[in-house]
């Protein structure tokens, strides 16, 4: 279906299901795209539904950044998890850097099901002057139905007056501070609305990054779990949730997507829910009905090795990751460990293996000595119990080896 500008149709008439992606195509500049979830009155009455760069999720999970196959940008919806408090979605594309909206050559929003295409709606950069952003589509309620509306409204101003205009806010900068990035909204304050126990974390965490110069710096995070019957004290005993609240902080820091992979390992790679804001609290004793359930055989390090390495070599253009690998010992298949490690060795991933109330670590040991790589991709070290570290302790051993892994690899052009 081919849309004009300003035509509204119903959602049921285009697609069969609630469940769908935006694909946003603009060229001819450089812009930032972004989905404000407004109420009935257009206001974005909680900043949490404002997705965008440094915020790629809505609490519910109803709106995600993420690009569809062949577009530029877009968002992922799942319009039933929205709550009956956004009544409208509206995705918009702010220019980054200078320009105006006449410079776009081509673009085009579409609506997809199922990675086919249902709905089309063309933009021309002669349909504008010099706007600096645009309202590209809308998705509103309507008599209880989602309806389409294909927008195509320039807008004066940047990201920065869209969020005004929707009755965001704004960061000023202080005479002291350079700017701070537009519209981006403070991690505490979402941690504190969401998740108010981890506050303290994320300011500890921070302290630790900004000691080792790692502000600001974009990564994705893993968390590898030993989930062998050896560990079942480590679990009982609330310790593995402790030690998943400590690391979060480090993927909220670092991870644009502001959560963190997790699998967990005996015999087989068990991956789980990523760790996000919204289930943090009692994760262990729920995601995927609690540790319980994915626990108890001997422990099978290199398969879930394997599956860590094909996660993130998936897309060469994405960030580096620091994958954090916990076991409690019993380590034998040294030879496949090293192979591994050492195939992994040209991908942008660093390993930080930690022992935790265990002996036997094996050749986690002594991976800093491991030949044959291009770069030194892992550290390790052991402690008995988590509480014999404090937080800031535990965050400076964590990213002890990191900054080193992270200049050598940029030395091999293995990250940019």
């Amino acid at each position: 279906m081919q849309l004009n500008r300003g035509q509204r149709v119903a959602l049921p008439d285009v697609v069969s299901s609630t469940n769908i992606e935006v694909g946003l195509d603009l060229q001819g500049i450089a812009v930032d795209v972004s989905c404000f979830g407004v109420d009935a009155a257009g206001r974005l009455a909680d900043e949490r539904y404002m997705t965008f760069f440094n915020q790629p999720q809505t609490p519910c999970g109803g709106v995600q950044l993420g690009s569809p196959a062949g577009f530029g940008a877009g968002f992922r919806l799942a319009l039933d998890r929205l709550p009956p408090s956004i009544d409208r979605l509206v995705f918009v594309a702010a220019i980054d850097g200078a320009g105006t909206m006449r410079q776009l050559s081509a673009g085009r929003v579409c609506l997809i099901e199922n990675g086919q295409i249902k709905a089309t709606f063309t933009l021309h950069g002669s349909d504008f002057a010099d706007e600096r952003a645009l309202m590209l589509a809308e998705l509103y309620r309507k008599g209880g139905v989602w309806r389409l509306s294909a927008t195509g409204q320039g807008f004066n101003g940047g990201l920065d007056a869209l969020v005004l205009h929707f009755g965001g806010e704004v960061a000023e900068p202080t005479p002291a501070e350079p700017p701070p990035v537009p519209a981006r909204l403070s991690l505490e304050k979402r941690v504190e609305q969401t998740a108010p126990r981890l506050v303290s974390l994320v300011k500890t965490a921070r302290v630790s990054l900004e000691k080792q110069g790692l502000q600001g710096l974009r990564a994705r995070v893993g968390l590898v779990l030993d989930a062998s019957g050896s560990m079942r004290n480590q679990y009982k005993s609330g310790r593995v949730q402790e030690l998943l609240d400590r690391v979060l902080p480090l993927a909220l820091h670092f991870d644009d997507d502001g959560s963190l992979d997790v699998w967990a390992f005996d015999t087989t790679p068990k991956p789980l829910d990523p760790a996000t804001l919204d289930n943090i609290g009692d994760y262990i004793d729920t995601v995927r009905g609690g540790w319980k359930k994915w626990f108890g055989g001997t422990n099978d390090e290199p398969r879930v090795m394997r599956e860590v390495i094909d996660h993130y070599r998936r897309d060469p253009q994405a960030p580096p990751a620091y994958v954090l690998f916990v076991s409690d010992g019993g380590v034998h298949q040294n030879r496949e460990i090293t192979t591994l490690m050492r195939e992994a060795a040209p991908y942008p991933i660093f390993w930080q293996f930690m022992g935790l109330g265990g002996r036997n670590y094996g050749i986690l040991e002594k991976l800093d000595a491991l030949s044959g790589r291009v770069v030194d991709n892992c550290g390790f070290f052991a402690i008995d119990d988590l509480r014999d570290l404090t937080e800031a302790q535990l965050y400076d051993r964590l990213l002890q080896e990191f900054p080193d892994w992270l200049r050598a690899a940029r030395g091999k052009g293995i990250i940019r």
